[in-house]
């Protein structure tokens, strides 16, 4: 249970408002610290041991792995979604007369290296459309037939955190034969997600997002079947022996154990590993639950008060609890954004939908400071 706002422990400035972390978190104060004493750290290189390349970098896949309630050795350190479903798209088992499914305005990263495997191998992109009674699951579950190869989802929309049951679609997805990839970068750590129950074949998420921690890096974990594919790139680090530094010329064919070959190159960042381990440690102990709990009964009441405004909100049916949108009947007021800017109320628009994403950061006293904008 989180007791109250956390904001202190965040660097967020009085008079503040921020009610959007599903564009960018903020920083929390310990990450932010993490972060200027890594770049410290790497102005004095003589510092540096070949032993550090590799020690933050695995005590982080084993924070990520016991976040995932998964193996940290299907962890690979990437540098974003899109690279993460690169590797999916690489190694998946396309040609003419497959599909893909995918969901309409899904976000680009889990689109645009689709559509390029698709061009190549003469697939196609199946698109489910956006269902009246939000029925995602329903309308994904329709899509898939016995040409589908591959199904790449989010766990909720982007927009205004409509639901899809993750574990309906992997059961519907593997009866046809299919692998699913999800791009879980809108509720990693702010949701629960049952890897055994959903069966992902690979997931990704950003780490600067829900995760709390710093932009350039996302989290790729790949299922035991897929662990020997073939990486993005062919570097160094992820190989045999590379602790070795004066045997590198030595090269060598065989990749260290799991998905640590799907690594981007120089993934032992100085400044950013150490930051997203101080966010993880962050989350773990809080626990996502315990968030997911909290940013619950925050966005409940920013359902209700859109309600009561007569706005059209997502409803907690329908719903990831973390992440709520809500739209104008009539059609968005033209100077909504302007007028939240000047009452420093910070929120994102996603195309017709209004989007809510508080975190542990944020009180009911925030929600009520956004509908005073809104409702005006």
């Amino acid at each position: 249970m989180i007791a109250g706002s956390q904001r202190s422990l965040f660097d967020l400035p009085q008079g503040v408002t921020y009610l959007n972390c599903a564009y960018m978190a903020p920083s929390l104060r310990a990450v932010t610290a993490a972060g200027i004493d890594g770049v410290r750290r790497k102005g004095a290189p003589w510092t540096v041991q070949p032993a550090d390349f590799f020690t933050d970098a695995e005590r982080l896949r084993v924070l990520v792995g016991r976040l995932l309630g998964a193996d940290a050795d299907g962890v690979a350190l990437v540098p974003a979604v899109s690279y993460g479903i690169g590797v999916a798209a690489r190694n998946a088992r396309l040609g003419p007369g497959d599909s893909i499914v995918v969901i309409e305005d899904q976000f680009p990263s889990n689109v645009y290296p689709w559509r390029d495997a698709a061009a190549r191998t003469g697939a196609t992109i199946v698109t489910a459309a956006r269902p009246d009674d939000l029925d995602w699951t329903g309308a994904v579950v329709a899509a898939i037939d016995d040409t589908t190869a591959v199904v790449a989802l989010p766990q909720c929309h982007w927009t205004d955190g409509s639901a899809i049951d993750l574990v309906a679609v992997g059961e519907a997805a593997r009866r046809a034969g299919a692998r699913l990839v999800v791009d879980a970068s809108q509720s990693l750590g702010a949701s629960r997600l049952d890897m055994a129950a959903v069966q992902p074949d690979y997931l990704v998420a950003v780490a600067y997002k829900w995760l709390l921690g710093p932009y350039g890096l996302a989290y790729l974990w790949v299922a035991p079947q897929h662990r020997s594919g073939t990486p993005l790139e062919f570097g160094w680090l992820p190989r045999v022996g590379a602790e070795d530094f004066a045997g590198l010329v030595d090269y060598q064919d065989e990749f260290q154990p799991g998905a640590r070959r799907f690594d981007v190159g120089e993934r032992s960042n100085f400044a950013t590993i150490p930051m997203a381990i101080a966010a993880m440690t962050q989350l773990l102990d809080w626990g996502v639950d315990a968030i997911a709990g909290y940013i619950g009964e925050l966005n409940d009441r920013a359902e209700a008060l859109a309600a009561e405004a007569g706005l059209e909100p997502v409803g907690r049916s329908h719903r990831l609890a973390h992440l709520m949108g809500f739209r104008y009947p009539g059609g968005r007021p033209p100077d909504l954004v302007d007028r939240l800017a000047a009452e420093r109320v910070h929120v994102s628009v996603r195309g017709d939908s209004v989007r809510v994403a508080p975190h542990v950061y944020n009180s009911s006293e925030d929600i009520d400071r956004l509908f005073a904008v809104v409702a005006g």
